[in-house]
């Protein structure tokens, strides 16, 4: 069924009781063409860009719990393509691009908001750092635009503009182009349109090993018996490291911890996403008025999708540094993802040396922002066991090579990406 206002409306008559299902429960099949390891968004985009641009149809997606259960609904649902180096600039880009379209391509709405990202500079230095981006994002045909104080304190009003502010700001860089999105409907939004493509979505589905013979990966061990597969691809964000192992292949990979906030929902006060200068905290408000914050990792290795007290106390109180009236507002609950934190801040998409093997992993913060970009380049990559030039750069063998991406210039320390 394809959505439309007659559909709403026709459905509305039964009080919403004969919508068709919107993706099929299958029993797995012995063997695919392709199998991809994570039901996340990721996984459902490659999925979905396999069988529409590829003409593969022969196709799994394995998740362990439900679609959307890991890092796809547990981020702050930011989405940008402001970076500095030309290889990450254009693989965000492309990314964005495949957003600004995607409610019309997937025929579901992913709520994408073009509200605009500030990211706020609190010192010189600082300021013509933001500069030379911009600079940059716009020679590789990115919108960026500088901003100075009086432009931000028309923008967001209650924005603590003051000389008196802890970390007083000196102007900022937006890109107007960016925004948010809803998480969990761009994976039910994936999986909907890969399921008309003929993918098979299995949930409750674990990968528990890989089985390789003489080099080549021959198939999938699972909670639900083996499959065999020509080619298996990996997006399990921050259990890459683990599923990897059972092909005795070691990633340099960390897995942190991610945390993310929301306040009691209030009025519309913040219109764009607005970003701490400052410190590493990030601000917005959801269509249900809450406020969505996040920071920075929890600095330890971590599996767990839940979070200690020191970083809440962080980020909320950077939250009122930037906007004092936040400290009436009560915290309603918070939530972690695990974070599969690459040695040099950029992701990994290619090929690994076990043959019919191919990772997506290593999006440290990015990973939501990326998710068409990433499933499209990712898609093409298992395709024709090569990349596509958009994603050449973000081969494993870059470690080898001493050939990093180290946007953040923070060097090998993953937590510090």
């Amino acid at each position: 069924m394809k959505y439309s206002l007659f559909q709403l409306a026709r459905n509305a008559l039964s009080a919403h009781r004969r919508w068709p299902q919107a993706w099929r429960d299958p029993v797995p099949k012995p063997g695919y063409e392709v199998i991809i390891i994570g039901g996340g968004g990721h996984g459902l985009a490659t999925a979905y860009y396999l069988a529409k641009v590829h003409g593969i149809r022969n196709i799994a997606v394995l998740e362990k719990g439900w679609l959307g259960g890991g890092n796809t609904g547990r981020n702050t649902t930011i989405i940008r393509s402001n970076y500095l180096l030309p290889a990450n600039a254009h693989l965000y880009e492309h990314s964005l691009k495949l957003w600004e379209g995607l409610t019309q391509e997937l025929d579901y709405n992913v709520m994408f908001s073009q509200r605009g990202v500030l990211n706020l500079a609190h010192s010189d230095a600082q300021r013509d750092a933001y500069v030379r981006r911009g600079n940059a994002m716009r020679l590789n045909g990115i919108d960026a635009k500088w901003l100075e104080l009086e432009q931000i304190r028309a923008r967001v009003p209650l924005l603590d503009t003051s000389t008196r502010a802890r970390y007083p700001i000196v102007g900022g860089l937006l890109q107007g182009r960016a925004g948010v999105a809803r998480h969990d409907a761009v994976a039910w939004g994936y999986a909907r349109a890969a399921d008309r493509l003929g993918v098979d979505i299995i949930q409750n589905c674990a990968c528990t090993g890989l089985r390789v013979v003489g080099g080549n990966l021959v198939g999938v061990e699972t909670s639900r018996g083996y499959i065999a597969a020509q080619r298996v691809g990996i997006a399990v964000a921050g259990n890459s490291s683990e599923v990897a192992r059972m092909a005795d292949l070691a990633l340099p990979i960390e897995s942190h911890l991610l945390q993310a906030f929301v306040s009691e929902p209030v009025k519309p006060v913040i219109d764009s996403v607005i970003t701490y200068g400052a410190g590493h905290f990030y601000i917005s408000q959801s269509d249900r008025g809450e406020l969505v914050m996040g920071g920075d990792l929890d600095f330890y290795n971590s599996y767990a999708q839940r979070g200690n007290l020191p970083a809440i106390e962080e980020a909320v109180s950077s939250a009122i540094q930037l906007f004092p009236f936040v400290s009436r507002l009560r915290m309603m609950r918070h939530w972690g993802g695990v974070m599969d934190m690459s040695m040099d801040g950029s992701p990994i998409i290619g090929k690994t040396p076990v043959r019919n093997l191919y990772l997506n992993g290593g999006w440290c913060y990015g990973g939501f922002k990326a998710t068409p970009g990433s499933g499209w380049v990712f898609a093409h990559t298992i395709a024709n066991d090569a990349p596509h030039a958009l994603n050449a750069a973000f081969s494993l063998e870059r470690f080898a090579r001493g050939e990093l991406l180290d946007e953040r210039g923070a060097g090998p320390h993953p937590g510090h990406q």
